[in-house]
């Protein structure tokens, strides 16, 4: 016979599984330097994250616009677990015109797109 819980024992539940540690750790935006390169952009993100080996590392980052448009990624391929933080860049990302600030935004091959926006002032 199958039991269904009442609907506050339910959430209760979810929202005490919702609410428990993270099972990856996030990879942390460092710095990002924005330098214009002609009509693109090229940025360079410093990452910090304690990559174990190919299980689990920081494997990209992305430029984000205001309206959540992905504008560049970068993937990262490898994992460095003895460089840590490090840098690395993008080029010839296109910022739509009228656009003065993005975010940049980190993945970990564990916990995937973090959702923590690092803002980034597009000043010439």
């Amino acid at each position: 016979m199958h039991s269904i819980l009442p609907l506050s024992r339910a959430a209760a539940l979810f929202l005490g599984l919702a609410a428990g540690p993270a099972l990856a750790d996030p990879a942390v935006i460092e710095a990002v330097e924005a330098r214009r390169s002609g009509p693109a952009w090229t940025f360079s993100v410093t990452l910090r994250h304690a990559d174990t080996g190919w299980d689990d590392y920081a494997d990209g980052w992305r430029v984000r616009a205001p309206d959540g448009r992905i504008l560049g990624t970068r993937v990262l391929v490898h994992p460095h677990v003895e460089e840590q933080p490090f840098t690395r860049s993008l080029s010839n990302v296109t910022i739509p015109d009228g656009i003065t600030e993005v975010a940049i935004e980190a993945s970990t091959l564990t916990g995937g797109w973090e959702g923590t926006l690092f803002p980034v002032s597009l000043a010439d």
